[in-house]
């Protein structure tokens, strides 16, 4: 396939996914959505960090170019190239199993394996509340003040469903902020019972093309070596499609940390469950007794709000 063909065909998948829906990185498996599709990039925002960062068009020349010469080893890949595999798959004629990713034309096409769909991303305002409900049920059994006291199970959990209802929330605080600059004017401060926003304005810079910039450069006698560089996602994919060896180009460091690879919705839907069947039993008297218990904690956050 040309590659004006894949870039055109790739756009339209991408515009085509759910609201929602994550892709996975296919050796680290870490968690993406495509914010947006321009004329020579995508953006995407890994759900672990909130880092986002371009995908460019000719990269992914780059990388269609090795698949015309043969199946690509998934094992191999380095991390600024994953994500690159990841959206690739979206393709019909770009498939991956459990070892490589490689060029098909009579490909039937499918699904991507690394395409998550929207409800499991846990985007619906429903999940946030469930995994809230989860966390502050968990919450209410441990000492989260000493975590390292815990055991492992619950330390696991903790983890986990913290990690959920950030993700969901961030979802679901974005979804909102489009609604609310319609109606914020500038300077104006709009309150909730919980706290004020405000609209705020700042600027994000997109580098020109590097004609332009060039010409610009040269217009004022500025070297064009004072403005070039090494692009790493650029190297990455080098390192993917050649024989250069990272530690030639890169020092390479160990970063140790903790990454969920795993959510048992079958155990959190029954957890859930055995919730709303406690509250369902709970007598009138009881009820009440929650009932005031949060209303005292509400009373008691907006005078220590107003005092401050």
């Amino acid at each position: 396939m040309e590659p004006d063909d894949t870039w055109t065909s790739l756009r339209r998948r991408c515009e085509a996914l759910e609201p929602g829906a994550e892709l996975l990185t296919p050796v680290s498996e870490r968690p993406f959505e495509i914010e947006r599709t321009d004329d020579d990039r995508l953006v995407v925002r890994f759900g672990d960090s909130g880092e986002t960062r371009p995908l460019w068009r000719e990269q992914f020349v780059v990388f269609l170019e090795e698949l015309d010469e043969g199946a690509v080893p998934l094992e191999g890949l380095q991390p600024g190239v994953e994500p690159y595999a990841s959206v690739l798959t979206l393709v019909a004629a770009y498939t991956a199993d459990g070892d490589a990713i490689r060029y098909d034309p009579d490909a039937a096409g499918g699904e991507s394996p690394f395409l998550v769909s929207a409800a499991a991303a846990r985007d619906p305002p429903e999940r946030v509340h469930d995994d809230a409900l989860l966390l502050a049920a968990v919450l209410e059994r441990i000492d989260a003040d000493d975590p390292a006291a815990l055991d492992t199970e619950a330390l696991t959990d903790l983890y986990v469903l913290a990690s959920d209802a950030q993700h969901g929330a961030d979802r679901l605080r974005r979804s909102a902020r489009d609604p609310l600059l319609e109606r914020l004017g500038p300077d104006q401060r709009l309150h909730g019972r919980y706290g004020t926003v405000r609209r705020t304005t700042r600027e994000r810079q997109r580098p020109k093309d590097e004609a332009a910039i060039f010409e610009a450069l040269d217009d004022h006698g500025i070297p064009r070596e004072w403005v070039t560089g090494i692009d790493r996602d650029k190297l990455d994919v080098v390192l993917a499609v050649t024989d250069l060896e990272e530690d030639a180009v890169y020092d390479v460091e160990e970063d140790v940390y903790v990454q969920k690879v795993g959510v048992d919705e079958d155990e959190k839907y029954t957890r859930l469950q055995g919730l709303a069947d406690r509250i369902d039993d709970l007598a009138d008297a009881e009820g009440e007794e929650l009932r005031a218990e949060l209303d005292a904690l509400e009373d008691r956050l907006e005078e220590a709000l107003s005092a401050g």
